[in-house]
């Protein structure tokens, strides 16, 4: 949203030439932020929205009089983002606050998750489309359970990008030797992670150290701020533009005069680019055709890309549904009924082996039954917990399961989209497991 606070007639001036096209045009970064209890999250992204002048004045004056009548000598910037009653009341955050803005660089969406062990499906749910994980370390304790487990989380939901934010650095006298002395510990243990790309921050969230601008008070620090860090970041490369996977989500059949033969197929492009004249295979049948034209919004495109919703219009008449996938001829997705995956147990009740559940894929709904937890893993050391292993909330593991139809599915470090899936409880609808597909 485009929400800057103009101060002068210079700035009221520039807002009123916004330039809207270039603004539906711009990148979008999507992150996360975890840590442990009290390591700031929430006043990082407060800090971060309000020296990015990305808050309204009356929400700044709603939040400086909440932490007036608390007592609080200072105004909370934590307020901005813990919007529950009993956030506000414990000063922590509980479920997952979705935050929007943008500079003029790009728009980001940020999911600020809560830090407590018994939230970690919280955190498994905001953290699953991020392009980047800022990870928040307390600089008065150091790397804890808590960062250990986040990161690995991250780790395993293929978020290619992460930024270790040392905070709370005034506390410790912006004491470099802290610092350097945290990032050896984390590079340590990042060593098992298979995220490479991480960068290192030593901030004050509370006075605004290398959140938006560059601290006074840690001349040592040579790299770059946050902000900057979120601006510049390279996310291009890490959407799959080779694999073309296009799930179809629904049919379109006007039913008119006008478009008495129009057939097209609506869904969004989960990777790969898409063209006219291009030779596809419609799974799971396995027909074949070319693809006759490319549209959105009623526009006709040369060609389009993840992850753009479009309709997509066949040269040939063949029967297609919603849950089909458009591939490329001679680039075909794993077919199987037999499913390994990683799994985030999200449900009140463990995982029944054996248990039957509904699955979401794409846009695909199946029936699936659990053949087999081949392990628990323990977040803290990453050891596979494999004697009578039983899985429940909040817990990690692999299992098999098998489905009443084949998916069209590809491994989750290969493509996050049509790598992943969800199950349900169907007595209840409520979705109970996150699961990864595996090599």
């Amino acid at each position: 949203m485009i929400d800057l606070l103009p101060d002068t007639e210079n700035d009221i001036l520039e807002v009123q030439k916004f330039d809207a096209n270039s603004y539906l045009n711009m990148e979008l970064l999507r992150f996360t932020t975890a840590g442990s209890v009290d390591d700031g999250k929430s006043t990082l992204i407060g800090r971060l929205l309000y020296d990015s002048k990305s808050i309204f004045e009356d929400q700044y004056e709603a939040v400086r009089a909440t932490s007036e009548k608390r007592g609080e000598q200072y105004v909370n910037l934590a307020l901005l983002t813990d919007g529950l009653k009993a956030e506000r009341e414990q000063g922590i955050t509980i479920d997952v606050a979705y935050r929007y803005f943008s500079t003029p660089k790009r728009k980001f969406i940020i999911a600020d998750t809560p830090g407590h062990i018994q939230y970690t499906r919280n955190m498994v749910t905001g953290a699953s489309t991020a392009n980047l994980a800022v990870i928040l370390v307390d600089a008065r304790h150091g790397v804890v359970e808590q960062t250990r487990r986040h990161s690995i989380i991250a780790s395993l939901l293929g978020i290619p990008h992460i930024a270790v934010c040392i905070n709370k650095m005034d506390m410790v006298d912006y004491d470099q030797g802290v610092f350097d002395k945290i990032v050896d510990d984390y590079r340590a243990f990042a060593t098992r992670l298979k995220t490479k790309d991480i960068h290192f921050i030593p901030v004050s969230a509370l006075l605004g150290d290398n959140i938006v601008n560059r601290s006074e008070y840690m001349k040592w620090y040579e790299g770059v701020t946050l902000l900057y860090l979120l601006e510049s970041i390279h996310i291009a490369s890490d959407i799959n533009h080779i694999d073309l996977r296009f799930p179809v989500q629904y049919v379109i059949r006007p039913y008119s005069d006008k478009f008495h033969d129009y057939r097209g197929y609506a869904g969004r492009i989960a990777s790969g680019v898409i063209r006219p004249g291009d030779k596809i295979t419609v799974l799971p049948s396995g027909f074949t055709s070319k693809v006759k034209q490319v549209e959105l919004d009623g526009k006709v495109l040369n060609e389009a890309y993840a992850p753009m919703s479009v309709t997509v219009l066949l040269e040939d008449d063949i029967d297609i549904s919603r849950g089909d996938m458009l591939v490329r001829e001679n680039n075909l997705p794993r077919q199987s009924q037999d499913i390994e995956a990683m799994i985030c147990w999200m449900g009140d009740k463990p995982l029944q082996l054996n248990g039957k559940y509904g699955l979401k894929h794409t846009t695909k709904d199946v029936r699936a039954v659990i053949k087999e937890i081949k392990y628990k893993l323990d977040i803290n050391s990453l050891h596979r917990i494999t004697e009578n292993p039983a899985i429940a909330m909040n817990d990690i593991g692999r299992i098999t399961l098998r489905t009443t139809a084949p998916l069209c599915c590809d491994a989750y470090t290969k493509n996050r989209d049509t790598g992943s899936f969800i199950l349900i409880d169907e007595s209840t609808n409520v979705t109970v497991g996150a699961c990864m597909v595996i090599d």
